[in-house]
C-alpha cells in the first residue's frame, strides 16, 4: 500500500469516492457520468492547489517518500551501460553510497549517489542511505578515476546525514568528508550535483562540491534536519514542522539565495508519482548542465567553482551597515 501523507487525505477520500461512485454505476446500471466528470475535475483542481501551496515542512515529507526514485533508479533511466563499481580499496564497499560510469546520451561519465532502501530490510543494508567514511572514499576513488579519464562526474544527493555511530568516528567520519570538499573544489573535469530528496548537513555535502547545483522541486538541502534544528532552538524534535517553516531549506528558498543554480519541476504530487518522467526531467537537465560546462578548459572550471562558492553568502561589514554578498 502506498504511503499516505497527512495532508494528501482529502485528495485519497476523494479519489475513494469517485470509485466507489464508477462501482456502484456499474452494479446498478446507472449513469451518473455527470456527477463523476464533476468530481474528476474537483480532484483535479484540488490536486493542482495542494501541490502549488506546499508548506516547507510538506515538501520534506515528499522528498522522504520511500518511493522516491533512488539513485540506481536514476542511474538506469538516465544512462546506458551503467556499471556500478564497489569499494574504497582501503576498507570495504560502503551500500549507502553507489556509484558507477555509463553514457549520457553517448557521453561517458562517472554517476555517484546516496542509496536509500523501500522497506526496512533495505534500509538496514543500506544503512538508511547514512554513509560510513568508506562510502565518501569509495566516491572519492570514482571522482579521481573520473578526472584521469577526463570523464564529467553527476552526483545525487539524498541522505539524512553521515552516519553518526562510534565506528564511523573510528574510522575517521570528518577527515574523510573534508577530503571530498577539498579535492572536488579542485577536480579538473565538470561536476553536476542534484538534490533529488534529502540534502542533510555534511553528510550530503560530502559529494555535493560542483559547477551546477540542481534541485527537485520538492527536495530540500540544509546544515542540519528540521528535527535537529528543532531538539536545538527548542529542546523538542516535535517542533520540526516549526524548524522548517524558518530554515529557507526548500528548493525555491535555495534559489532566491543563491545557494542552488536550477529547480527542477517535479511531475505533479511529486517524483514518486510519475518516475519514469521525474527521471527523465533530471536528465535533461543534467545534460544542459554539462553541454555548458564540458566546452570550458580544466583552469576556467576550477577558477569558475572557486568564484561561485566565494559568492554565497551575506555579511555586513562593522564599518558599513550595507550587506555585501560572496565570503570575507
Amino acid at each position: 500500500m502506498e504511503k499516505r501523507l497527512p495532508f494528501e487525505e482529502p485528495l485519497y477520500e476523494l479519489e475513494e469516492k469517485i470509485a466507489a461512485l464508477k462501482r456502484f454505476m456499474a452494479e446498478q446500471n446507472l449513469d451518473l457520468g455527470e456527477e463523476v466528470e464533476r468530481l474528476e475535475a474537483r480532484l483535479a483542481h484540488l490536486k493542482v492547489e495542494t501541490y502549488r501551496n506546499l508548506t516547507p515542512w510538506q515538501k520534506v515529507q515528499i522528498a522522504r517518500h520511500p518511493n522516491r526514485p533512488t539513485t540506481l533508479e536514476i542511474a538506469q533511466g538516465m544512462l546506458t551501460d551503467f556499471l556500478e563499481l564497489h569499494g574504497d580499496r582501503l576498507f570495504a564497499d560502503d551500500p549507502a553510497i553507489v556509484g558507477g560510469i555509463g553514457l549520457l546520451d553517448g557521453i561517458p561519465v562517472t554517476l555517484i549517489g546516496h542509496q536509500k532502501g523501500r522497506d526496512t530490510k533495505e534500509n538496514l543494508a543500506r544503512n538508511f542511505g547514512m554513509p560510513h567514511p568508506e562510502g565518501y572514499r569509495k566516491a572519492l576513488r570514482l571522482m579521481e578515476q573520473a578526472e584521469k579519464f577526463g570523464r564529467p562526474i553527476i552526483t545525487l544527493l539524498n541522505t539524512p546525514g553521515a552516519y553518526p555511530g562510534k565506528t564511523a568516528e573510528e574510522r575517521g567520519q570528518s577527515e574523510a568528508i573534508a577530503r571530498n570538499l577539498r579535492v572536488m573544489s579542485a577536480l579538473s573535469v565538470p561536476i553536476v550535483v542534484v538534490v533529488v530528496g534529502e540534502g542533510a548537513s555534511g553528510g550530503a555535502l560530502g559529494i555535493g562540491v560542483g559547477d551546477r547545483i540542481l534541485m527537485l522541486e520538492y527536495a530540500w538541502y540544509s546544515v542540519i534536519s528540521p528535527e535537529g534544528a528543532a531538539a536545538l532552538l527548542w529542546k523538542d524534535a516535535k517542533e520540526a514542522e516549526r524548524a522548517a517553516q524558518t530554515m529557507k531549506i526548500t528548493a525555491q528558498d535555495l534559489l532566491e539565495l543563491g545557494i542552488i543554480d536550477a529547480v527542477i519541476p517535479e511531475p505533479l504530487g511529486g517524483a514518486h508519482r510519475d518516475k519514469p518522467e521525474a527521471i527523465r526531467r533530471i536528465k535533461a537537465a543534467v545534460k544542459a548542465a554539462l553541454l555548458e560546462l564540458m566546452p570550458l578548459s580544466p583552469k576556467t572550471l576550477v577558477d569558475d567553482r572557486y568564484e561561485k562558492y566565494r559568492r554565497i553568502g551575506r555579511f555586513a561589514s562593522l564599518f558599513d551597515e550595507t550587506p555585501s554578498t560572496g565570503g570575507a
